[in-house]
């Protein structure tokens, strides 16, 4: 049996083992790939705001949650661009809005159809579990001030991911074409956008494939969530490599 002296030993060399596993914060490459992964956060939150506020026009009795969901964007918005000036490092927003442009136009054109079931698969179900997947790894090598920024903004997270859920669970029975339909069209986006920042994430220690990885765990739980089952899962699924 180990002695406390021992294990103390131990769990010290575990923490530096853990932070030798760190990139370095203050290379040239390192704040280069991060001046884009960062406008992606920044502008992934903008998005989310305005999308949920969007959504609240086509359903005004649900306007009022939709506006608190909005709020929480705002506030992940802010503290990941203080995550950008903690590390010296201006985010390359231009980039990111054009990173955004495909999801965006297919968010806008489905809010000028009044496609509630589109836009909620796009926000709440894809960009959400984009999201907290990215995040999820992300947590494991970020800097300390911008681990614990993350940490909270994850939280909030899964509650807007739960909100778009439960919406399409409730209403399965009448969106399941549109469901479809609209993931064939969008789940390849997201695949898109991995591959367009996978040289980046790869300078922040953030690998594409355990990126792609954890997308479609937080995805296809939440498929099952709504009330899918492995057949219709597996068919909307396979739309990400097809």
């Amino acid at each position: 049996m180990p002695t406390l002296e021992s294990s103390g030993v131990a769990e010290i060399s575990d923490l530096a083992s853990k932070a030798d596993c760190l990139p370095d914060f203050t290379t040239d490459q390192y704040k280069d790939a991060y001046s884009r992964i960062n406008a992606i956060v920044i502008e992934g939150e903008k998005e989310a705001h305005d999308n949920y506020v969007a959504i609240g026009g086509l359903m005004p009795d649900k306007a009022d949650e939709l506006k608190k969901l909005a709020v929480m964007e705002l506030r992940h918005m802010k503290g990941f661009t203080a995550c950008g000036k903690n590390l010296g490092v201006v985010a390359d927003m231009d980039f990111a809005q054009k990173f955004f442009a495909p999801l965006h136009g297919n968010f806008q054109k489905a809010l000028k159809e009044e496609k509630l079931t589109t836009c909620f698969l796009i926000q709440a179900i894809l960009i959400e579990a984009f999201a907290i997947s990215a995040y999820h790894v992300y947590i494991r090598v970020a800097d300390p001030f911008a681990k614990k920024i993350t940490e909270g903004v994850v939280k909030d997270e899964y509650l807007h991911l739960n909100y778009g859920q439960e919406w399409l669970k409730a209403n399965l029975g009448t969106c399941k074409e549109e469901l479809f339909k609209a993931n064939k069209e969008n789940l390849p986006l997201i695949k898109s956008m991995l591959d367009q920042v996978a040289d980046d994430a790869e300078s922040l220690q953030m690998d594409k494939e355990e990126l792609m990885e954890e997308f479609m765990i937080a995805y296809q739980d939440s498929l099952l969530e709504m009330g899918l089952d492995s057949r219709e899962i597996a068919r909307m699924a396979l739309a990400a490599i097809v």
